[in-house]
């Protein structure tokens, strides 16, 4: 193993009452909840995008954090430099998965034709250290957002030739997902919008999207690429009004036109609560419609109005992302990978080890609550019996489908008046899953 970090060996659980903070609290890789090993439950994966490429810059100043690594490199012979770093930090972390776009393992150059080459260099170089380390590809994504030719938008621009890049793009990383045994590949318009509706012809946009996505499911099936394809909603991100705005609009979106068979989602909690909802309302939105796919684990700062993309501690926060996922029957293809990034002020290589370490501490307490939770039943029975009016007699016979307006205004007016709903009973509840946390 390398020397990137010389004094940090392999991350270990030691348990609660560890006092060191270079060891897992909670996350103890083979312990066996409701029949499945940690590992398998929450299946983690490291972002190579703010892990390698984050530096501490935002909107109102440069870098901060220039890694050991990085110096005095440039272009493609940074890209190299980051590989073995990455791999040896995700190997020490213990993470079973990883993700990136295709531009943060290899930036742009000057043209289409370089920019596969270096491309082709670093899937190398990936290659490699996949089969060292055995870690995985949870899934590849392109990066339509950062380059001048998508500044209004890729598959939705109004210039057909920045469409025909972003499907060259894609093309290419798909391809290379492929190579790579990802697992997935996750579709995310960061311009996919508009900014004014003065200079936007919506209904067009949204149909070229449609018909991009339509071209990617061609073009999987023709190279034999069998990941699952994932969208990913994401509001305000840079744009005003993005089309992929929240869970139900990319629902909508998808069923609209017939790309709901290929496609479900990859949920973010920043982008939930940048929406207007939380996680729990997003995932739950999609696993009614059989679309819950993997998820992003980050969190926002609520006191900001962007996407701040924080590691996870809120135990609250993974408790309910577990009590969704396992309602769901659990993770197949996705996973629970870390988008998130170390604060502009944690400068330091060992500071990217304590945010993965308390992220994935955090999901391990989650997972546990939330099977704890399961297992007793309460919660389960108390939403059961809400609803028990629908269970039988006239609730059962509506939602068989064999009643109409006409039979219900009968019962009614026989009725006389309603009954009443029992208590929703909201503070029982919270003080029921604070016995838990």
């Amino acid at each position: 193993m390398s020397t990137y970090f010389p004094n940090i060996s392999k991350i270990a659980y030691e348990g609660a009452k560890s006092k060191n903070p270079f060891a897992f609290k909670h996350y103890n890789p083979g312990e066996v909840v409701e029949g499945k090993t940690m590992k398998d439950h929450l299946r983690f994966s490291v972002v190579y995008w703010h892990t390698m490429c984050g530096q501490g810059a935002d909107m109102f100043g440069g870098p901060t954090a220039i890694r050991p690594w990085e110096a005095g490199k440039s272009g493609l012979e940074l890209a190299k430099a980051r590989v073995p770093v990455f791999f040896e930090f995700a190997e020490k972390l213990g993470a079973p998965y990883y993700a990136f776009h295709d531009r943060d393992v290899a930036p742009h150059a000057v043209t289409l034709k370089e920019s596969n080459q270096w491309f082709d260099a670093i899937v190398a170089l990936l290659k490699e250290q996949q089969q060292r380390t055995g870690i995985k590809l949870l899934w590849g994504t392109s990066q339509l957002f950062a380059h001048a030719r998508y500044a209004q938008g890729a598959a939705t621009s109004p210039n057909a030739e920045a469409f025909a890049f972003a499907a060259a793009q894609v093309k290419k990383a798909l391809e290379v997902t492929k190579e790579l045994g990802g697992e997935g590949y996750t579709f995310w318009g960061g311009r996919e919008g508009y900014s004014t509706l003065w200079n936007t012809n919506m209904k067009r946009e949204l149909d070229h999207l449609a018909k991009f996505l339509h071209m990617a499911v061609d073009y999987a099936k023709q190279i034999g690429f069998k990941g699952q394809f994932y969208i990913e909603p994401k509001p305000k991100e840079p744009t005003k009004h993005q089309y992929d705005a929240d869970a139900a609009a990319c629902l909508n979106f998808l069923r609209e036109y017939d790309l709901l068979p290929h496609l479900k989602l990859n949920l973010e909690t920043n982008h939930a609560t940048l929406a207007g909802h939380s996680m729990q309302h997003e995932m739950e939105v999609a696993g009614a419609s059989g679309a819950l796919g993997s998820i992003d684990a980050n969190t926002g700062d609520l006191l900001l109005g962007w996407d701040t993309d924080q590691f996870p501690t809120d135990v609250y926060l993974t408790t309910q992302c577990m009590l969704g996922i396992l309602k769901y029957g659990g993770f197949t293809t996705g996973g629970v990978n870390f988008d998130a990034k170390v604060r502009r002020e944690s400068i330091d290589p060992e500071d990217l080890f304590h945010a993965h370490i308390g992220g994935m501490d955090a999901f391990a307490r989650g997972l546990k609550i939330a099977a704890a939770i399961r297992a007793d039943g309460r919660l389960d029975q108390f939403v059961k019996d809400r609803y028990a009016s629908w269970d039988n007699g006239l609730g059962a016979s509506i939602e068989a489908g064999k009643e109409s307006f006409a039979s219900l205004e009968k019962f009614a007016l026989e009725k006389g008046e309603a009954g009443g709903a029992a208590s929703g009973r909201q503070e029982f509840l919270e003080n029921l899953i604070n016995e838990f946390i």
